[in-house]
């Protein structure tokens, strides 16, 4: 009978093993949904692991199609750190919540009463006009569809909408009609947002028509300011946009490594982290 207790409490002890792997796994993989990535160093962290155990997790997890392994981390299925196409609004949408929102009222908080803004075609972008209702006489320029309403709706701003055919992914005007508007025009900022952005290869995208148009937008404002969170970072699409020394501001969260930071501000770029 003596000799059968250990057995037992060890078989005991195997079977908890298993709802505990399971349960820190369904966890992982809405913390990488929700968050959009996170590295692996932080989930040890969280759980109180080793990385090696989370490093076991991502394995399995991404065998099972739940999640994608990325250098140091995870992102969401069906996301890859080589940007090949452009997500749909919706899910973008849905990424990076907490962080696009304290992106979107840092942008806000540098806009002045009566300046003029050329506002890109992102989701960070659309939240960055619902804080813009308390700033007046401001005169707003977008090719996005979402931001224009957004912005008649929360805003006493003049708001101009930029001609051009409308591409169903990204929901603004793209083309040469938008592009020739833009060359008429000077504005104070410009709020960009990107799909993909690294030292080497600066602002990249998927898309031929986006970056061009990106590329006009820049050229017509005195002053670029990137709203992009950190996932975005070190990331890179096909076709170059710009290099990034055409950025003054970036604003991102504190998920941006501090050698990442350390480069962009040896730039001369200035780095606003929240």
């Amino acid at each position: 009978m003596k000799s059968g207790r250990p057995k037992s409490s060890k078989a005991g002890e195997g079977n908890d093993l298993a709802p505990m792997t399971a349960q820190r796994r369904g966890q992982i993989v809405e913390l990488v949904h929700g968050r959009g990535s996170m590295r692996v160093v932080d989930l040890a962290a969280r759980f109180g692991v080793s990385e090696v155990t989370i490093r076991s997790d991502l394995d399995q997890l991404e065998g099972e199609g739940r999640l994608m392994r990325d250098r140091g981390g995870a992102l969401p299925s069906g996301q890859t750190r080589t940007v090949t196409t452009l997500p749909g609004m919706e899910l973008r949408a849905g990424l990076n919540v907490d962080s696009k929102r304290r992106i979107a009222a840092a942008a806000a908080s540098r806009v002045a009463s009566g300046s003029s803004l050329l506002l890109d075609a992102g989701t960070t972008v659309v939240e960055m006009v619902r804080h813009l209702s308390r700033v007046n006489g401001l005169t707003i320029v977008t090719n996005a569809l979402n931001v224009a309403l957004a912005a008649t709706a929360s805003t006493d701003a003049r708001v101009m909408m930029l001609g051009g055919v409308v591409g169903g992914d990204s929901g603004s005007t793209l083309g040469s009609m938008a592009e020739g508007m833009l060359k008429d025009l000077l504005v104070d900022q410009l709020f960009l947002g990107a799909q993909a952005a690294d030292l080497e290869n600066g602002l990249t995208d998927t898309n031929v028509e986006i970056a061009q148009i990106k590329r006009a937008m820049m050229k017509s404002a005195r002053r670029v300011t990137l709203l992009m969170d950190s996932s975005k970072w070190e990331t890179s699409g096909f076709i170059r946009v710009a290099p990034m020394t055409s950025v003054q501001t970036v604003i991102t969260d504190e998920g941006l490594a501090t050698e990442a930071r350390q480069a962009l501000e040896n730039l001369g770029i200035e780095v606003v982290v929240v």
